[in-house]
């Protein structure tokens, strides 16, 4: 059986507020929550005035009050920004307050500019990436109270602690994330709408190198996918203009989602009408009955059967309308 969730990166639209961003991103999670969806995770993003969550930890806390049975989490905490023990002890929290319901989802990249991560960074040097292995193992040991007797961070607590571990996943769009969270026996949700080219090595590693873990005693893929569904193939498509455009169209693009007919009528260069089409290649949209079809077809081909399901439009009904046909049309199990 197909599992849906939601991935939510908070669009601010051309016009719109951050406030009216996130409340928006609370009512879909109800909406979601009501629909039968697995799981919603939110993003984290910086330095853009198109996208609001930049602090995963704060949103979920809110989503989770708001909803009553879906798993709230994060896709993902950029790790490399942050200490391990402090994450350790932010999800613990919200595990404590909200039992059996958050995830921790993990990722390494940036989600902003170079610039910007360093001024993340505590000391206003990023992180040298060689050491997000280390990180991974530090968080783990923090979440789990296991550290070795001669680890310097044995004895510290992470508090503080709940009856049970957050659900650990690590997210990635390439081998590397797919071969770490095979040593680990983590969960580990494949990137697709940020590079589907490595989709196949990366889940293929993923399963074959796995390690079986106290988190997840066989692998556990799922997929990231940007997918936008309409009454009409026609329809989909024009909506889905306003990510794709949004994506190209500098400067005028930083102000937020801007509408179809505007990203339409954009003076676009060749090279980004180029990546227009890579674009279009890389995202899922039609009537409910092509949108279902082509998730089932990249199930059976990368052998997943778990997606995560983010989706951008300018018109926040019709980004409502989508993940209601999107359920209709897997028969989703509503809740409540």
């Amino acid at each position: 059986m197909t599992t849906l969730s939601v991935l939510d990166q908070s669009p601010i639209r051309r016009g719109g507020t951050p406030a009216e961003a996130l409340a928006e991103t609370v009512r879909l999670a109800q909406l979601a929550d009501r629909l039968g969806y697995e799981r919603y995770w939110v993003a984290e993003h910086h330095n853009t005035s198109a996208l609001a969550s930049t602090a995963p930890e704060v949103l979920i806390g809110q989503i989770a009050t708001h909803t009553e049975d879906i798993r709230v989490g994060s896709g993902g905490v950029m790790l490399p920004h942050y200490s391990a023990l402090k994450v350790a002890e932010n999800f613990r929290l919200l595990e404590t307050l909200h039992p059996g319901r958050i995830d921790l989802g993990i990722g390494r990249a940036p989600g902003s500019d170079a610039r910007t991560a360093r001024a993340l960074a505590p000391s206003g040097v990023p992180m040298d990436l060689r050491d997000f292995p280390n990180q991974l193992l530090d968080l783990y040991g923090f979440l789990a109270d296991d550290f070795p007797p001669d680890h310097e961070y044995h004895g510290i607590a992470a508090m503080p602690r709940p009856q049970a571990m957050p659900g650990l996943w690590l997210l990635g769009s390439s081998d590397v994330s797919a071969g770490y969270a095979a040593e680990l026996g983590w969960p580990f949700c494949y990137a697709h709408f940020i590079n589907s080219h490595r989709a196949d090595t990366a889940l293929d590693a993923y399963k074959k190198l796995f390690s079986p873990s106290p988190v997840a005693p066989e692998p556990r893929a799922s997929m990231a996918v940007s997918a936008l569904v309409a009454e009409t193939e026609e329809e989909a498509e024009r909506l889905s203009w306003s990510r794709w455009g949004w994506r190209m169209m500098g400067t005028e693009g930083r102000g937020g989602i801007p509408p179809p007919e505007d990203a339409l009528a954009f003076n676009y260069t060749e090279a980004e009408r180029e990546y227009l089409e890579v674009l279009k290649r890389r995202s899922i949209y039609g009537d409910p009955r092509q949108v279902r079809e082509r998730l089932l077809a990249m199930g059976e081909r990368y052998g997943v059967d778990d997606f995560v399901v983010v989706t951008i439009t300018y018109d926040y009904g019709a980004r409502l309308r989508s993940y209601e046909l999107l359920a209709e049309a897997f028969a989703l199990e509503p809740r409540g």
